[in-house]
């Protein structure tokens, strides 16, 4: 079993070296970073939006009263 875990980590090794000597990790690098940054401002906007919301329904509640 522990002769599997050893043979998928040496190529994994061997993939990212692959990827290291044409430039691509650098590729994909940039495309996490990017999706990253991507979640990141659609959670702040969703923030924003939802605090939005919230002042709106406690406006709205406090005509009522």
């Amino acid at each position: 079993m522990s002769v599997f875990f050893l043979q998928n980590a040496q190529s994994s090794v061997e993939m990212a070296d692959l990827m290291r000597s044409n430039g691509k990790i650098y590729v994909l690098l940039a495309v996490v970073l990017l999706i990253f940054a991507g979640i990141v401002f659609f959670l702040m906007f969703l923030e924003q939006r939802l605090s939005q919301l919230e002042k709106e329904m406690d406006d709205f509640s406090g005509q009522n009263d």
